[in-house]
């Protein structure tokens, strides 16, 4: 297959896949001959990659192109180049084109490079998925020779979270402590040496649904040091309330039908519903309402410029209040 097109939000896990192409295709001693990256921002990048490509390999193993987020047009001399090329790339040369973001299936000059090849996605687990996360990292522990209890691995994963690079760092880290070691790792001594990356937007909605004002605060100040944008906070926590507000609403009004409170909800998966009860259990649709007006009253303020830290503190504090066990109670009298 002499075209791939790798894309996707899972920057480490396409990194792994290109590395293997690599492997694959190229032999070590002739590798400087037959190895050419391009950066696809270039107006005469594809241009290059193309001929590149037509370019019968030197010595033994194959030649690898790779041309990284292409900028494709749908021009008539880009057509006419790919229409001219493609079809005549010499069987041992790989074309590989990798990009953040999906190719557009409408495009012709996508339809024409899909025609000719392959393309594979790297996606990043949502955060919730936690049972797919938790079989990433036993996966991941297969791989790389790690033993681990199940407590062990559910601490990596909830670590983590769904960020595949630092599950491996964490996981390479682990192996050379564990190299004279026979029994399976503990989660104590797992605890000792994995640092805690799973600080996301989600994990703030968690922790205000919950009522700990303390620890959605700290959140907060860690999001904002990390460089994540408050509007996209704001966005992210919108969101989720707006979704477990839609959930408590479908359940309260009698729905037993996982997948009829699913479409109520919009909620994609229907088996996610099973872990979004869960999580909102505590909770009345009252108070769930009442945190909608405060999270649309901070993503005005912060349109209008308001102070993120300020701004996001003093807003936490609110829905944290709203949230603890017996606001309900205190708002219905």
């Amino acid at each position: 297959m002499p075209v791939y097109w790798f894309w996707g939000e899972d920057d480490f896990s396409m990194e792994q896949a290109t590395r293997r192409l690599q492997q694959e295709v190229l032999s070590p001693d002739w590798r400087a001959f037959n190895y050419e990256q391009i950066a696809g921002d270039r107006e005469q990048a594809l241009t290059d990659a193309l001929n590149q490509a037509l370019t019968p390999p030197f010595g033994s193993g194959g030649r690898l192109v790779w041309l990284s987020e292409p900028n494709l047009t749908n021009t008539p001399a880009v057509i006419a180049e790919l229409e001219r090329t493609l079809h005549v790339l010499p069987t041992q040369t790989v074309l590989l084109l990798t990009s953040r973001k999906k190719p557009d299936g409408r495009s012709k000059a996508v339809k024409l490079l899909q025609k000719y090849g392959r393309s594979r996605e790297f996606a990043l687990l949502p955060p919730w998925e936690t049972d797919e996360i938790f079989r990433r990292v036993q996966d991941a522990a297969r791989d790389l020779d790690v033993a681990l209890t199940v407590a062990a691995a559910e601490l990596i994963a909830a670590a983590v979270g769904n960020d595949t690079r630092q599950l491996w760092s964490e996981l390479t880290k682990l192996q050379l402590f564990a190299q004279d070691q026979e029994q399976p790792l503990e989660a104590a001594q797992v605890a000792a040496l994995v640092t805690t990356h799973n600080q996301t937007s989600l994990q703030l909605a968690a922790t205000i649904r919950d009522g700990d004002t303390s620890t959605a605060l700290q959140l907060v100040t860690d999001l904002l040091n990390r460089n994540e944008a408050a509007l996209a906070i704001t966005a992210s926590l919108i969101n989720q309330f707006r979704t477990w507000l839609l959930l408590k609403l479908a359940l309260e009004s009698g729905e037993k039908d996982e997948r009829a409170i699913a479409a109520q909800a919009e909620v994609r998966n229907p088996r996610r519903i099973y872990h979004l009860r869960r999580e909102i259990r505590h909770l009345s649709s009252t108070q769930l309402l009442a945190t909608l007006p405060l999270l649309l009253s901070l993503d005005e303020s912060l349109k209008q410029g308001a102070a993120p830290v300020a701004a996001l503190q003093a807003k936490v504090v609110e829905l944290c209040g709203v949230c603890q066990p017996n606001a309900a109670s205190r708002r219905s009298r």
